[in-house]
């Protein structure tokens, strides 16, 4: 993780901020697939299994989405739980967006979408231009060092212009190219390994290769869940998406509650203030702001012995 200089303040010392968003390791990685698989088969269950339809699945989605991001852009310090909902409501959300872009209304095969090609060639389009304007405000693109207002809402966006990006990319490689759901799996799958590879054995560049894992895994989180629902006879382990969205949501649970433990025991250490890269001045933190690394630490002993203390 790269270190950020702390900027000085009136009164002098150094100004820091509680982090709110989480480092990146293997836990961050399981937990984001297992979020996205199960945004996958969530969706099932709600638009074919329950039969709510197409367009009442997207707004109960949205719904949900819109609450938990706003709930996790106000709140002042790192919470997991909070966290990993929004990650599980960008990828719902970017299903549907996808879906609706790519094959219009309706889950079945119908004439009124732009098709997977397209979709997900303005998906990246999309995405590009979110990074160019990321970069034009002067925020950090370190995943693990943002400490704005303006930087976390720029990541919420890219999120969930990747997870949508990342639905209508694996949609286009199974469907599109040929390969099938198999094939495309083992395709996305070789590409994550080389990803993995470049990060250990290569000078290539982490943010680039973030980014590109972060797409991956949503089309890899599909491919997981149709495996756990789809029928024995397709290759499936036969759970149903009922079956396999209490699954994946009891998963999702124990490692957030394994996160949250291991937060609390060994808490994330303060970001200093953000600074515009540009124009070199402090800019509105997206968390507590605290005086010292001590007083950080004094904060989140606190806010651990209050239940969703903040």
């Amino acid at each position: 993780m790269a270190t950020v200089p702390p900027v000085e303040v009136a009164g002098g010392g150094a100004a820091y901020v509680l982090r709110k968003l989480p480092q990146v390791t293997v836990l961050f990685w399981a937990l984001k697939t297992v979020a996205v698989t199960l945004g996958e088969t969530a969706g099932d269950l709600l638009g074919i299994t329950f039969g709510l339809g197409y367009l009442t699945t997207a707004f109960v989605f949205l719904t949900f989405f819109l609450a938990v991001v706003v709930a996790q852009v106000r709140a002042r310090r790192f919470r997991p739980a909070l966290y990993w909902a929004v990650v599980l409501g960008t990828s719902m959300v970017g299903t549907e967006i996808s879906d609706f872009m790519n094959r219009g209304f309706g889950h079945g095969s119908t004439p009124h979408g732009i098709g997977y090609a397209w979709g997900a060639t303005i998906l990246t389009a999309v995405l590009a231009l979110v990074f160019l304007v990321w970069w034009r405000t002067g925020q950090t693109y370190d995943v693990e060092n943002v400490s704005s207002r303006t930087g976390e809402i720029l990541y919420w966006i890219a999120i969930l212009v990747s997870n949508t990006l990342g639905t209508s990319s694996g949609d286009w490689l199974s469907d599109d190219t040929g390969l099938g759901f198999g094939n495309a799996f083992l395709v996305i799958a070789g590409v994550m390994l080389l990803i993995v590879a470049a990060h250990y054995l290569t000078t290539a560049n982490g943010t680039v290769l973030f980014w590109l894992a972060f797409i991956l895994t949503r089309p890899l989180g599909a491919a997981g869940g149709d495996s756990l629902t789809k029928p024995v006879a397709q290759g499936g382990l036969g759970w149903g998406t009922a079956g396999g969205t209490a699954a994946l949501f009891a998963l999702l649970l124990a490692l957030t509650a394994y996160q949250t433990w291991e937060v609390r025991r060994h808490p994330l250490p303060p970001l200093p203030v953000a600074i515009d890269r540009r124009t070199g001045r402090p800019q509105r933190p997206n968390g507590a702001q605290v005086a010292s690394e001590e007083a950080a630490r004094a904060a989140l002993q606190r806010a651990s012995r209050t239940p969703g203390g903040d």
